[in-house]
């Protein structure tokens, strides 16, 4: 989240005049992450976000997000319900831009997960997969392993001012991805982002997810790989597998792995680490003048990386117990 767009009052009570909403009494930028501009709301009917959507989304995508966490919400997973105008429509416009209204979320999400909170997010993320069954819209994942040598080719000159010699090291690690990369796993409606600050939780237990507009059709292990690099490193650069496996053993609760899929969780963990690296140094030194944004350090994903293949020249002694092939 982050504020890229800021809004009047009269705009706002000028948008909010569609909706069956009330009044407003509190409206306030968040200022986090790097996509869109988001906004707590407060009117006389309760509480909720409003998100402009501002880069990183495609107009045309909006309604599979929008009708995504309206198909969730009503299959029984805790997601934020859309709120529809009077005239039915999920998505309007504010500033000549594509916004869209969702419910507040109760919860708080945590900076320093333990191994309960790993066991709940992963239980959290099964129960998600199995919500969005049956979903019929479809999104390929522009952000998936065939994407990645592309990202990066711009990005070499930026991967060397981080580090001289980097960018060669990126692309050994894409060829062998590439080589290595499963294609025959179970797949359905994924989060792909699912970080501790997109799952809120009440009295230690998971409460809901938030923040799916990366969600996408691509591997079950694949979202699990995001989790486990998202949740489970330590500050110090070091990966707990304590934590891993506690995420591993909540997801297995409600949708136990297949063999393949385990035995992948150390090369798909890799190429997670992979992506975010990416898109991280894609986002570095963005943004516009008078936005509020904070941008996130790629060199993070870079140690992770360094975790993953020093881990795959080991000769196959990974993380979670399973050979690499």
């Amino acid at each position: 989240m982050a504020v890229y767009t800021d809004i009047t009052d009269a705009e706002l009570e000028a948008f909010l005049s569609a909706f069956d909403l009330g009044a407003p009494q509190v409206f306030k930028g968040i200022a986090e992450g790097i996509q869109n501009s988001n906004f707590l709301l407060e009117t006389e009917r309760g509480r909720y976000i409003l998100t402009i959507y501002e880069r990183g989304v495609k107009a045309e995508e909006l309604p599979y997000f929008l009708n995504l966490l309206q198909w969730l919400a009503q299959h029984g997973f805790p997601s934020a319900l859309p709120v529809a105008d009077r005239k039915g429509a999920l998505l309007s416009q504010l500033r000549g831009k594509p916004a869209a209204i969702v419910g507040f979320l109760p919860g708080l999400s945590v900076r320093r997960p333990t191994i309960d909170h790993c066991r709940e997010a992963g239980e959290g993320l099964a129960w998600l997969h199995q919500a969005g069954q049956g979903y019929p819209g479809h999104r390929v994942n522009d952000l998936g392993q065939s994407a990645w040598a592309g990202l990066f080719a711009p990005l070499k000159a930026a991967a060397e001012g981080f580090k001289p010699g980097l960018a060669a090291t990126i692309l050994s690690d894409l060829d062998v991805l590439e080589r290595s990369w499963p294609r025959d796993l179970p797949t359905g409606v994924i989060h792909a982002d699912l970080f501790p600050d997109n799952v809120f939780f009440r009295d230690g237990e998971f409460a809901a997810a938030i923040d799916f507009y990366f969600a996408c059709d691509d591997l079950y292990a694949y979202d699990l790989a995001i989790c486990l690099n998202a949740w489970c490193f330590e500050a110090d650069g070091t990966f707990n597998v304590t934590a891993a496996q506690a995420m591993i053993a909540g997801y297995e609760k409600r949708r136990p792995l297949s063999a393949a899929e385990r035995s992948a969780l150390s090369i798909l963990s890799w190429g997670a680490a992979m992506r975010f690296f990416l898109s991280r140094l894609a986002d570095w030194g963005m943004g516009s003048e008078g936005s509020i944004v904070n941008h996130k350090d790629p060199m993070e994903y870079e140690r992770k990386l360094a975790v993953h293949r020093a881990a795959h020249q080991d000769g196959g002694l990974i993380l979670l117990g399973a050979p690499v092939a």
